[in-house]
């Protein structure tokens, strides 16, 4: 308990009387790193040397009093543990004696470009610049919170080793030294930045091929890269990146693994905001929708809910902050009451959702009467689904939406809970 003091008291580490737990900063992390002569986290360091060749390894192993008959696993976790730099094996160990320069050189282009898609692989004129360029991908790399597959794909993937992978649960929390006693929990996990090639890459490429053969997981090629693929839940990933694509950020998609035209954004924006109403248990009346719909007048989505009443959904993906077209969204919402109308329906309410709205938008919904008309920021949205995920109802108690121009995503979680 001393130690946790004299720590606590100088900085290093953060303390909870109440839950006996200590928390350290990413930032005090990097420091310790740094002061142990360690340029990148040991989950880095090990996914680099899996891509070096065996006789490689062999060669580091030997420099070191390493057994290299011990299995390659085996032999990456004496290296990580021993301390031993990786500037100085991708310099000098790996290689023959007498290797040229321009090869070296050429050797780590290769390792940047190839195995980690590294942009601007090339950087660097020298050998020490360009291996700071690997280091600099993975310490960037390390403040990311990207999972690379969707949360739900990777509570699946913990589920699933858990039932096809003997003591795999001990072999994470011994590999990593995880207090707790059960550790296959995303939540936990992502605590600790572990994401889901840094658990499969822990395990023996036997017990990989075991758990693909088992799961019917092609065995062709990367075995961790297949069972990523396998567990990418598409969906899932999509909904997760729900608030880019009403923002329509490109990039950010590109980086979450999401490939799509911004001319695709508009009609996938409307397809995320049906599942999700889906999902609330909402009744997305497409039938209806295609009977209403005119070849000039067409409304994005139309919850029934019955006797002969109607919700109508606009959705707006827009990159600009703060939408403000108010009176193009009054024209379009009153030609769509107008043709709800005519087909016998009545509509109650009108929701528009899209990335956010600017003050002066809100403030003119708030004079508008005829339209019934709340607005829901997509991120909000996406709250609720998750908050109604956790509770228990069955279906979402749709006039929580009837109050508020502006819904609060606060308020409706309070109440569903």
């Amino acid at each position: 308990m001393k130690v946790i003091n004299d720590l606590k008291n100088i900085g290093v580490i953060f303390y909870s009387k109440k839950t006996n737990t200590v928390y350290v900063a990413q930032e005090v992390v990097k420091l310790l790193r740094e002061i142990r002569g360690k340029s990148i986290a040991d989950k880095h360091f090990r996914r680099i040397l899996k891509q070096l060749r065996e006789p490689q390894i062999n060669l580091v192993c030997k420099k070191h009093n390493i057994d290299w008959r011990q299995p390659l696993n085996t032999k990456i976790d004496s290296i990580i543990n021993k301390g031993i730099s990786l500037t100085n094996i991708l310099e000098n160990e790996i290689h023959k004696e007498g290797t040229y320069l321009n090869d070296i050189k050429k050797f780590i282009n290769e390792l940047n470009e190839k195995s980690f898609n590294i942009p601007n692989p090339t950087k660097g004129v020298t050998v020490e610049e360009k291996i700071e360029n690997l280091i600099d991908y993975f310490n960037e790399m390390e403040k990311e919170e990207k999972v690379s597959i969707s949360m739900d794909g990777y509570e699946n993937l913990l589920v699933d080793l858990k039932k096809n992978v003997p003591k795999s649960n001990d072999v994470i929390r011994s590999h990593f030294e995880l207090q707790d006693e059960n550790v296959m929990d995303i939540s936990y996990l992502l605590e600790y930045n572990l994401k889901p090639r840094d658990i499969l890459e822990i395990f023996q490429e036997d017990m990989l091929k075991d758990f693909c053969e088992r799961r019917e997981i092609k065995q062709r090629g990367d075995l961790i890269s297949n069972i990523l693929d396998s567990y990418m839940d598409t969906e899932n990933l999509y909904l997760e990146n729900y608030e880019n694509i009403a923002f329509r950020r490109l990039n950010e998609l590109k980086e979450n693994g999401i490939q799509i035209s911004d001319a695709e954004i508009g009609v996938k924006f409307e397809d995320l905001t049906k599942t999700i109403l889906q999902k609330l248990g909402l009744n997305v009346d497409e039938s209806l929708r295609k009977q209403m719909n005119t070849k000039n007048d067409k409304a994005d989505i139309i919850i029934n809910i019955g006797k002969n009443e109607v919700i109508i959904v606009e959705c707006k993906s827009v990159k600009e902050n703060g939408y403000n077209k108010f009176s193009s969204v009054k024209r379009q919402l009153k030609a769509y009451f107008d043709m709800a109308e005519k087909n016998g329906m009545k509509v109650v309410k009108s929701l528009l959702i899209a990335p956010e709205f600017s003050d002066e938008f809100i403030n003119e919904c708030e004079l508008e009467y005829e339209l019934n008309l709340s607005l829901i920021q997509a991120s909000s949205l996406y709250n609720i689904l998750e908050g109604f995920k956790s509770s228990n109802k069955e279906q979402f108690p749709y006039k929580l939406l009837m109050r508020d121009v502006l819904i609060k995503e606060d308020r409706i979680l309070k109440a569903i809970k």
